[in-house]
């Protein structure tokens, strides 16, 4: 075996850093290396493997097929060999990549987040926050380690596991008309609505619920934050639909009022989202067991 070329985890990292940055330059800042060496990196991986990972398209590089092929399995080992120092370890110094849409980002992770850092202080929770469409295609694309959803959408590259359950509610400021009262489909038909915007998962939910059950639903906005329309419905501008989560705090406090609606219940389910290819490292299995999931069968995919 001796003159045959190995791969290592410093070839795997810059490999990874350069999928996620494009150029020689910025990978070799993510990793801490010199721009030679990351090329140098790049040259004896794809000596290794005997084939190129990326296409070259002027100044940047672009993964291949056989650099989609590696990416998954890339990260991976780089997430099990951190899984391997950390058993040496007083303290988990393991680094989370998140995306969770808006509700969950705002209202439901922020306080298991802080717990877990508190727990681990070492560990680097990086998470970001964007519509159900934009976590999925994160996790998709291998952008972050998992992902949390409120809406019902699928990926061929990701399974959905379920979470938590939720579910969808009318808001109305304290003075509304309809504060309070039990509406009746055609009062809320008239109503102006507040709601998300388009691709949003309590969007896709809300639709789905009221079209069902109303002949219209006059939308007079559309914005893209849960707390934003949480502000215009307390001005008394209409009404609106949201996660209980989101609207708990606002009607305890009074500066929101529940509508009751003559309509069914609109529940739903949160979900977990994981690239459906990728071996998970037990530090990221840890954390989504902290959050109160058990990963076993998905949910969809």
């Amino acid at each position: 075996m001796q003159g045959i070329p190995r791969l290592t985890l410093r070839q795997l990292s810059v490999f990874v850093a350069l999928a996620r940055t494009g150029t020689t330059h910025a990978a070799a800042a993510e990793t801490s290396r010199s721009q030679s060496a990351a090329s140098s990196a790049l040259t004896e991986l794809e000596a290794a493997l005997g084939v190129a990972v990326f296409d070259r398209v002027g100044r940047r590089l672009v993964l291949n097929a056989n650099g989609r092929a590696l990416l998954a399995p890339a990260q991976a080992v780089l997430e099990q060999a951190g899984d391997i120092q950390s058993l040496f370890q007083s303290e988990r110094g393991a680094h989370i990549r998140i995306a969770a849409s808006f509700t969950i980002g705002e209202y439901l992770l922020p306080d298991r987040i802080a717990a877990w850092v508190q727990a681990w202080p070492k560990s680097l929770i990086q998470a970001r926050v964007g519509n159900t469409k934009d976590v999925i295609d994160a996790v998709a694309d291998l952008e972050v380690d998992v992902g949390f959803v409120e809406g019902p959408q699928t990926h061929t590259e990701v399974t959905i596991h379920p979470w938590l359950d939720d579910e969808l509610i009318i808001i109305a400021a304290p003075s509304h008309p309809l504060a309070g009262r039990v509406a009746t489909q055609r009062e809320l038909a008239e109503s102006q609505w507040v709601l998300r915007e388009l691709g949003s998962g309590t969007r896709q939910v809300a639709d789905e619920w009221l079209l069902s059950h109303l002949p219209q639903v006059k939308v007079a906005m559309e914005l893209g934050s849960t707390e934003a329309i949480k502000r215009v419905v307390a001005c008394g501008s209409g009404i609106s639909c949201l996660s209980r989560y989101a609207v708990q705090e606002s009607l305890q406090d009074g500066r929101l009022a529940l509508v009751r609606a003559d309509l069914p219940k609109a529940k739903r389910r949160l979900g977990i989202v994981l690239h459906r290819r990728k071996q998970h490292g037990q530090a990221l299995l840890d954390f989504i067991l902290h959050c109160g999931a058990q990963i076993g069968e998905p949910g969809s995919s």
